[in-house]
């Protein structure tokens, strides 16, 4: 059996403990409030009438709410992502597609070597090539290269896309 640590709240949000146990305190309040008094909290954080909806709801973006005017919303990039997202569903219009960061510049030569063959995929701007055939993804390159079902960024050698920590 292993021993877990606790991280303080401080040092989770980045807060001092104070202010970091002040929005615990406010989080845990919400449970014990009346629908009325969620009704009235609403009220005074967003300046409006809250909306008629469930008890958990009120709750649930009343939490967020909290935690956003002391912790800080979402980031640029977030922002960014989401503002792009809107716009796209606003004109209807499919956005550009993002690119993995991992694909390597149009022009570059993948070599592997399978079963005692070496192998050579170039890469192109939209998809791969070898051998002389198009492929949309490396997973359909190594799959024609195999025989095999294969994660092409793991069977070219990889690295394993970063993990990003909440």
């Amino acid at each position: 059996m292993t021993k877990t640590k606790t991280k303080s709240v401080g040092k989770r949000t980045g807060l001092g403990s104070a202010q970091g146990h002040a929005v615990l305190t406010d989080l845990v309040a919400l449970k014990a409030m009346t629908v009325p008094e969620l009704r009235e909290k609403w009220a005074a954080i967003f300046d409006a009438p809250a909306p008629n909806t469930s008890r958990q709801n009120l709750e649930l973006r009343l939490g967020y709410r909290i935690q956003e005017l002391a912790l800080g919303g979402i980031g640029r990039d977030a922002r960014r992502t989401l503002d792009a997202l809107a716009a796209e569903v606003a004109s209807g219009e499919p956005g550009q597609m993002v690119s993995d960061p991992r694909r390597p510049m149009p022009g570059t030569k993948l070599v592997r070597e399978w079963n005692g063959v070496e192998h050579s995929v170039t890469v192109l701007a939209k998809g791969f090539e070898w051998q002389g055939r198009r492929f949309k993804s490396l997973s359909g390159t190594a799959r024609a290269i195999t025989g095999a079902n294969w994660n092409g960024w793991k069977f070219f050698g990889f690295t394993p896309r970063p993990r990003i920590s909440k």
